[in-house]
């Protein structure tokens, strides 16, 4: 039913709750998996010339973890039999980043977590789960954490 599913993570509960039953479903489907997240290249955007150095710290230090991130996932996927592709974006907007790495990879489903803000947080944080939802065609299974 799916041949490809793209995985968002971002470190969080949620993404691995998420990781777990991509997995399971992939195992089912037989489907390929892409695993992706974003770095926020942005992160410095509006600040003065003074901190250009710790821009430079940042994405260095952002992409790093990124990529342990994404080699640990896709080894916990090997684990069970399931292979993965990894793909880092680069980008302001998590969901933008998404819905990108979704597209490229061909995927025909995103799983991906919630982390299930309310009120003034989700206000403040948004829902990327959400935009992600309103801004792509693609079905997106959405795993709330626990």
């Amino acid at each position: 039913m799916y041949q490809h599913i793209l995985v968002p993570l971002d470190g969080s509960r949620t993404a691995s709750l998420a990781l777990g039953k991509a997995a399971a479903l992939a195992k089912v489907f037989k489907s390929k998996v892409t695993l992706a997240t974003v770095v926020d290249t942005h992160a410095f955007a509006h600040a003065g010339a003074e901190l250009t150095i710790g821009h430079r710290e940042y994405i260095a230090a952002a992409n790093a973890n990124a990529d342990n991130m994404l080699a640990q996932a896709a080894a916990d996927l090997a684990k069970e039999g399931v292979d993965a592709a990894t793909k880092r974006v680069d980008v302001h907007a998590p969901h933008e980043g998404i819905i990108t790495a979704a597209n490229e990879a061909g995927a025909d489903l995103i799983v991906m977590g919630s982390h299930g803000r309310h009120g003034m947080q989700k206000l403040l944080l948004g829902s990327v789960a959400q935009r992600v939802l309103t801004h792509t065609t693609l079905p997106v299974l959405v795993v709330r954490g626990e």
